[in-house]
């Protein structure tokens, strides 16, 4: 007799695939459910939904699991792609795939599940989700076993009642055991490489993307101290702690020690002036920020953790960095970190951490200068 009945969002690639078979192996019935969230241009050479929904069939055909399509991309457009929009309008630099997980993976997907009678959903996610240690009912949000595939930073927008719903079967696995579980079993898509980027932008040209959504104002390229090195294309192109596509070689007057042209860095925007302040040097120290502000906060427990000392990360490839978080009456926070730390971006995720358990985040509002 099956342990229940899961939903898995199965999206045609390898670790999807692989959950599906670990949840029947366990003993669940397993319905696959195939996400379609972008229809704007799926016809053209970026988008791979097509493919990905064969992909996503014939691998449940040799599982032998269920498998229906289901179309979120009004949710998707409403939910994560305006609020995409707004914040490039706003001279941020946003992470949509923190609001898809919270609004469509696990807010419309988990409604249509619960409509198919589901007990539980899954997702192919690197994370874990076990009850509380102390046994109060609650549920905790943790790091994966394989720490350079971990997703839980992707996911601190979770709450309590998401997770108690929520199975992660790739949790306690690494990433090179899930290939060798795909070759086995012989899957069609065992080969497949993992897909980058933003869903919905797949490996398009950035720039010619958001100039199909957004009016951009070309306007000067500063240095600190109020030099004029070059003119910008439009502020929402660029990103803190960007090197590469700016358009500047090194300048004469800056070199390093050695001697030799200091490379340049977007390090901030002004956006009522339509300003991109530039410098030279990877530890300049416009680069470098030892506090942060940060709103629109979501904590996995369902309220703020006690004020100290945790962790946190700033973007999502970085070692957890040791700081003091700080709950202000709005429901906002701060931290202080007592290394300085690099680029960090407003429109990014600040997430906290205690150990492996992920307790939430906010998106940042503002960093403070280190110097």
């Amino acid at each position: 007799m099956a342990k229940g009945r899961v939903v898995l969002g199965m999206s045609g690639g390898v670790d999807s695939s692989v959950a599906a078979w670990l949840l029947k192996q366990q003993g669940y019935e397993v319905i696959g459910l195939f996400m379609k969230n972008w229809e704007d241009d799926d016809d053209d050479e970026y988008c791979s939904t097509r493919q990905d929904w064969i992909d996503a069939v014939s691998v449940a055909d040799v599982i032998g699991v269920d498998i229906e399509a289901v179309n979120f991309a009004s949710e998707y457009k409403d939910r994560v792609f305006a609020e995409f929009l707004r914040e490039y309008e706003a001279g941020r630099t946003p992470n949509p795939d923190v609001l898809c997980n919270a609004e469509i993976k696990f807010k419309s997907f988990l409604d249509h599940a619960m409509k198919l009678g589901a007990d539980k959903i899954a997702t192919g996610h690197y994370a874990r989700v076990r009850e509380s240690l102390d046994h109060q009912g609650r549920f905790e949000l943790l790091k994966a076993v394989d720490a350079s595939k971990d997703q839980s930073y992707f996911l601190h927008r979770l709450n309590q009642s998401q997770l108690s719903h929520t199975l992660f079967p790739l949790g306690e696995i690494h990433k090179t055991e899930i290939r060798q579980i795909a070759a086995e079993l012989k899957l069609p898509n065992a080969r497949k490489k993992d897909s980058t980027g933003i869903c919905f932008i797949g490996e398009r040209p950035f720039r010619e993307f958001l100039n199909r959504y957004l009016s951009f104002k070309p306007g000067p390229m500063q240095t600190p101290n109020g030099e004029v090195v070059g003119e910008h294309v439009g502020l929402s192109f660029y990103t803190l702690g960007q090197r590469k596509g700016i358009g500047l070689g090194g300048s004469k007057q800056h070199r390093d020690k050695d001697g030799h042209h200091e490379a340049w860095y977007v390090a901030r925007k002004d956006v009522a002036n339509n300003i991109l302040y530039v410098v030279q040097g990877h530890d300049h120290p416009w680069l470098l920020s030892s506090k942060l502000s940060a709103a629109q906060v979501s904590w996995v427990a369902g309220s703020a953790p006690a004020q100290g000392n945790l962790s946190a990360k700033t973007r999502y490839r970085q070692a957890d960095m040791p700081c003091h978080q700080h709950t202000l009456e709005d429901g906002s926070f701060e931290l202080q970190f007592p290394q300085p730390q690099w680029a960090v971006t407003p429109g990014q995720s600040a997430v906290l951490y205690e150990g492996d358990v992920c307790l939430g985040g906010g998106i940042i509002d503002a960093a403070g200068s280190a110097d």
